[in-house]
C-alpha cells in the first residue's frame, strides 16, 4: 500500500472513530450523565465558596462590621439554613445564661401535670421540740449553754444544788436502813459462831427475820428514790459511799430515745456544753448527720430556785420538718389520688427564683381528717428532710444554721395526671412567634431554630410532642430561646417583637 493510500484512509478513520464515540455516549448517557453533573455542580459550589471567602477577606473593616458571621463556618449539615441558624460568641452565651449545664441532650421522661396550693414549713409535733424540766427542787448553780447554741444529746446543760426535803429525807432513810442491815449482818455472823444451845438458835433465827424485813424496807426505799428521779447508778453510788447526793447534773436528751444518763448526781462533768469532737467534719453534710439540738428558749439563770417539774429550757430538732399544705375543697379528690398512688410533690420557695428554690420529689405523709372551719381548707403534711448550711464555733460555743425553718412560706405542686414518654423542657427553652413555637438545637458552633408542637405549657415546663421534629439525644439550649429568637429577627433585618416568647 502506497503512502498516499494510507494518508487517504487516515482522513476517514478519525472522523469515523469520533462519530462512533459520540453515538456510544448518547446511548449510555443515563449511566454517566448524573455523576458528571453532580461533579460539575460540586466544583462550581467550591469555586463560589472560595470566591465569597476571598471577597469577605478583602472587605473593609466597616463593611465587615455589618456581618459578624462573615468568614465563619456555619456548617453544611442536612437541613442547615442561614436564616434560621445563629452562631453565638462565648460572651453572648454567658449573657443569656447558656452554660454547660443548660445545654443538654433531650431524653424522654414522665411529665406530671400539677396544681399549685399554698403551704408553710411547720414543726413536727412530738419531735421538733424537746422540753427539759427538773424532777427535783433546787437552786441553779451553773448554766453551761447559752440561748441559740447547738448542743448534741448528752451535752451538760445545768447543775442544780438539791434542796428538795422529800429527797433529802428519802436519802437519809435509805442510808439509815443500810446501816441497820450492816448491824444485823454482824450479829448474825457472831451468833453463827455459837454452835450449841437452844437460846442461841432462837436468837439467830430472830436476827435473820429482822434482816429480811430491813432488806424489804431497803428495796421499797430504793424504789422511792427512783420515783424522785434518781437512776439505778445513782442509788448504787449512795449504797457504796453512804453519802447523800447534793448536786444534780442535767444533760441534753435525745429526741429519739431515752438516755439513762440524762440526769446525773455526780461531781464529774462528763461533757461540757458546746463540746465539739476533734474528728468532727467541717462540711455541712456531716454536721447534718449529727442532728444537733438548738437551745431555743432558756428559761432559768444562775442562782434561780426551781421547783420539781419546772421547765429549764426548750430544745429544738430541725433535722426533720413538715410542709403543711392547705388544699381547697375542690382539690381534695386530686390530693387523695396523689396520696393513693404515691406520687411525689415539689415545693417552690417563694423568695427564690433559681433552681435552688425548688425542692423536688417529696413524699406526702398524711392527710388531715377534718376541714379547717376558719380557712375552709384541708390540711395535709409532706415530709421535709433538712440540712445544715452553716456550722461554726465561737469560743466555747457552737452555732448551727439550718437550710429550712418553720414559718417559711412556699407552694406545693400536686400531680394531677401522668404523661409517660414525653419531651419536657424548661419554659425558657421555648420561644414563641405568633402561632409557632421554636427550640434551638446545637449543631457544632451554632444553634439551629427548630419548629415544634407544644402539647402543654405551664409557668415552669413545656411538653414537646414527639412528632419527629426532635429526637432523644438531640442537644438543645435549655434557656435563652427568647433572646436567640430576637437575635435571628435582627439578623434577618426585621424589627424585634418585644412580645415574642411571652404569654399574655
Amino acid at each position: 500500500m502506497t503512502r498516499s493510500t494510507i494518508q487517504s484512509l487516515c482522513k476517514w478513520i478519525w472522523p469515523a472513530i469520533l462519530l462512533t464515540s459520540v453515538a456510544a455516549s448518547l446511548v449510555t448517557r443515563n449511566r454517566w450523565l448524573p455523576a458528571v453533573g453532580s461533579r460539575v455542580r460540586a466544583t462550581i459550589a467550591m469555586f463560589r465558596a472560595e470566591t465569597d471567602s476571598s471577597a469577605g477577606h478583602s472587605h473593609s473593616q466597616g463593611t465587615a462590621a455589618n456581618d459578624d458571621h462573615e468568614g465563619h463556618d456555619h456548617g453544611t449539615h442536612a437541613g442547615h439554613d442561614d436564616t434560621t441558624s445563629l452562631e453565638l460568641s462565648d460572651q453572648a452565651m454567658r449573657n443569656i445564661g447558656l452554660t454547660e449545664g443548660s445545654i443538654r441532650p433531650i431524653q424522654l421522661e414522665v411529665f406530671r401535670k400539677t396544681i399549685t396550693v399554698p403551704a408553710v414549713i411547720a414543726e413536727k409535733p412530738g419531735r421538733t421540740r424537746v422540753q427539759v424540766a427538773t424532777p427535783m427542787t433546787g437552786a441553779i448553780t451553773h448554766v453551761h449553754a447559752v440561748e441559740g447554741e447547738a448542743v448534741e444529746p448528752g451535752t451538760l446543760l445545768f447543775r442544780i444544788q438539791l434542796t428538795h426535803e422529800d429527797l433529802v429525807q428519802s436519802q437519809t432513810n435509805f442510808v439509815q436502813t443500810l446501816g441497820e442491815i450492816d448491824v444485823e449482818k454482824r450479829e448474825i455472823a457472831r451468833l453463827e459462831q455459837i454452835t450449841s444451845g437452844a437460846i442461841a438458835g432462837k436468837l439467830l433465827l430472830d436476827r435473820k427475820y429482822a434482816e429480811s424485813k430491813l432488806t424489804a424496807l431497803l428495796q421499797a426505799q430504793r424504789e422511792a428514790l427512783r420515783l424522785h428521779g434518781l437512776s439505778d447508778q445513782q442509788v448504787d453510788q449512795i449504797m457504796k459511799t453512804r453519802r447523800l447526793l447534793r448536786e444534780l447534773q442535767m444533760f441534753a436528751p435525745s429526741p429519739d430515745s431515752h438516755l439513762g444518763d440524762e440526769l446525773k448526781l455526780t461531781k464529774k462533768i462528763i461533757r461540757p456544753a458546746g463540746f465539739v469532737s476533734e474528728n468532727k467534719a467541717s462540711d455541712a453534710e456531716s454536721a447534718s448527720a449529727s442532728a444537733p439540738l438548738i437551745l431555743q428558749d432558756l428559761k432559768v439563770q444562775k442562782g434561780q430556785s426551781v421547783n420539781a417539774g419546772d421547765t429549764l429550757c426548750v430544745l429544738t430538732d430541725f433535722s426533720e420538718l413538715y410542709i403543711e399544705g392547705m388544699a381547697f375543697e375542690y382539690d381534695i379528690n386530686v390530693l387523695r389520688q396523689a396520696s393513693q398512688y404515691g406520687w411525689k410533690v415539689d415545693a417552690v420557695l417563694e423568695q427564690s427564683g433559681s433552681s435552688d428554690g425548688i425542692i423536688a420529689d417529696l413524699e406526702i405523709a398524711y392527710l388531715a381528717n377534718e376541714i379547717d372551719t376558719e380557712s375552709r381548707t384541708l390540711h395535709f403534711y409532706v415530709e421535709l428532710p433538712n440540712q445544715v448550711t452553716s456550722d461554726r464555733g465561737k469560743g466555747e460555743h457552737r452555732f448551727v444554721e439550718w437550710k429550712y425553718f418553720p414559718g417559711q412560706r412556699l407552694q406545693l405542686r400536686i400531680p394531677v395526671e401522668e404523661w409517660p414518654d414525653r419531651i419536657v423542657l424548661p419554659v425558657d427553652a421555648v420561644a414563641r412567634d405568633g402561632a409557632e413555637f421554636f427550640v434551638f438545637q446545637q449543631n457544632g458552633k451554632h444553634f439551629d431554630r427548630v419548629s415544634v408542637h407544644v402539647e402543654y405549657r405551664d409557668q415552669y415546663s413545656v411538653v414537646i410532642a414527639s412528632d419527629g421534629s426532635l429526637f432523644p439525644g438531640d442537644v438543645v439550649a435549655a434557656r435563652g430561646a427568647h433572646q436567640m429568637q430576637m437575635a435571628l429577627k435582627k439578623k434577618a433585618g426585621g424589627a424585634p417583637d418585644p412580645h415574642v416568647g411571652h404569654s399574655h
